[in-house]
C-alpha cells in the first residue's frame, strides 16, 4: 500500500526567521499564483497554483508546443500555408467578439504567421487554423494537446480545443501552466523570440502585444495572458532579470491594469529580493526513498543539475527541509525519473520546492527480496 513518507533533516541551523519575513512579506491579488526558477524548476512563490482553473488564451501556449513539435519533426514547415475554414473564421474571427487576427475566410496563411498570431494578437481563429490544418478537426488537436501533456508532465490539465475559450472540460493550474512555459523555453530556445515582439499587422489591422509587461522596460520578454468574465485576467511572463531566467503565473485579477500590475509587482520581487545559494552540487544525493521488491531497497534522489536555494539578499540563515514521496516506489524504477519532492519551510511555513529524481535504475528483484521486503513491510510498515 502506497503510503505519503517524509524525510526530515537540516539544512542550515534556523537562526532568524528571514526567510519566512521576506516570504510573508510578498502578496498578490491575483487568485492562482506561482513563481519558477526557470532552470531548476524551483518553486519560490505559490499561491493556490495546484488548483484546476479555467486557462483562458493561456492554454494557448500549449497549442503553440504542439505546433513547435511538428515543426521540430518536420510535419509542418513555418513555410506552409493553411485553410482558413469558415469554423476558424466563425468562432475565432471578428464577428465573435473575442481576441483575432482578422484572418479572412477562404484564405491561405502562412504557419509563421499563425504562430506570431496567436503569441502577440491570441487570435482565436489563428489556433483554429493551426489546429485544423496539423490534426483536421479541434478535437483530435486537443487529443495531441492532452498527449504532450502527458509527456511533459503535466498532472491537472485537459485540452478540448486550441483557444481556450470558456468549456468545462478544459483547465489547468497554474503550476501546469509554468511547466509549460518551462518547456517551451527549453525546448524550442530558436522561436522564443515570438513572444517579445511589440505588435503585429495583418489584413491591414495593427494589434499590439497583448502582453504590456514587454514593453514596460523591465525585463519581460514573454509569454501570454488571457481573460474571461468568469476567470478573470491572467498572465504567464518571464523574465532573464537578475541573472536567472524565472516563470511567473498569475490569474483570476479583475482587469488589465491589476494583471499588469501584479504581474510587474510578482516578478521584480523574485528577481530582486534574493539571492541564489547553492544547496546541493549537481549528482550529489540528496536522500533516498525506498523500494519494495527491487534488486535495491532504495534507490538515491537528486535534483535536476544543481539544487538551490533562494534566500532573502543579506541573509543565509534558517532553513528546515522535507523529502517528500509516495511510497514505498514499486521496481522497476528508471533513472532519471521524478519520484520525489524537495520542500523547504521556515517556522513551518512552505517556501520552496524542488523536484528530486532517480538518480539509479532500480529493477525487479528476485523472489528473495520480494520475500525480505514483504516481512519487512509487515513487520515496519516502511517507516
Amino acid at each position: 500500500m502506497k503510503r505519503l513518507l517524509w524525510l526530515a533533516f537540516a539544512i542550515l541551523t534556523l537562526t532568524t526567521p528571514a526567510f519566512a519575513q521576506a516570504a510573508a512579506a510578498f502578496d498578490t491579488k491575483a487568485k492562482y499564483a506561482i513563481l519558477m526558477d526557470e532552470q531548476s524548476g524551483t518553486i519560490i512563490f505559490q499561491k493556490d497554483a495546484d488548483t484546476a482553473m479555467e486557462p483562458a488564451s493561456m492554454a494557448k501556449l500549449m497549442t503553440i508546443a504542439v505546433v513547435f513539435n511538428e515543426v521540430r519533426s518536420g510535419r509542418v514547415k513555418l513555410t506552409d500555408e493553411f485553410f482558413v475554414s469558415e469554423n476558424a473564421w466563425r468562432t475565432g474571427g471578428a464577428s465573435s467578439g473575442g481576441s483575432t487576427m482578422f484572418a479572412e475566410l477562404n484564405s491561405k496563411i502562412k504557419v509563421e504567421d499563425l504562430i506570431r498570431s496567436v503569441v502577440i494578437q491570441s487570435g482565436n481563429d489563428a489556433a483554429i487554423v493551426l489546429a485544423e490544418g496539423i490534426a483536421g478537426s479541434e478535437l483530435s488537436f486537443a487529443a495531441m494537446e492532452n498527449e504532450l501533456a502527458g509527456t511533459i508532465g503535466l498532472e491537472d490539465s485537459h485540452f478540448v480545443n486550441p483557444t481556450g475559450l470558456p468549456d468545462p472540460d478544459q483547465y489547468m493550474t497554474a503550476r501546469d501552466l509554468a511547466e509549460v512555459a518551462r518547456y517551451l523555453i527549453r525546448e524550442f530556445p530558436e522561436y522564443y523570440h515570438y513572444f517579445s515582439e511589440p505588435e503585429m499587422e495583418w489584413n491591414g489591422i495593427k494589434q499590439p502585444n497583448r502582453n504590456a509587461l514587454v514593453e514596460l522596460g523591465i525585463g519581460v520578454d514573454g509569454l501570454k495572458t488571457g481573460h474571461t468574465e468568469a476567470a478573470g485576467y491572467g498572465s504567464v511572463i518571464s523574465t532573464a532579470e537578475g541573472g536567472r531566467r524565472l516563470i511567473a503565473v498569475l490569474h483570476g485579477m479583475k482587469s488589465m491594469a491589476e494583471r499588469t500590475e501584479e504581474g510587474r509587482k510578482l516578478i521584480t520581487w523574485g528577481a530582486r529580493a534574493f539571492e541564489r545559494v547553492s544547496a546541493f552540487p549537481e549528482g550529489h544525493i540528496i536522500g533516498y526513498a525506498n523500494v519494495y521488491g527491487g534488486t535495491s531497497g532504495s534507490v538515491g534522489l537528486v535534483g535536476e543539475g544543481e539544487v538551490a536555494l533562494y534566500l532573502p539578499r543579506g541573509s543565509r540563515k534558517c532553513l528546515q527541509a522535507s523529502i517528500v514521496y509516495t511510497g514505498p516506489l514499486m521496481p522497476p524504477v528508471e533513472q532519471g525519473a521524478k519520484i520525489a519532492e524537495l520542500r523547504v519551510f521556515c517556522d513551518d511555513k512552505l517556501v520552496q520546492t524542488a523536484p528530486l529524481f532517480a538518480a539509479d535504475t532500480v529493477e525487479e528483484g528476485d523472489i528473495v527480496r520480494k520475500a525480505s521486503d514483504a516481512l519487512k513491510q509487515l513487520a515496519l510498515g516502511w517507516l
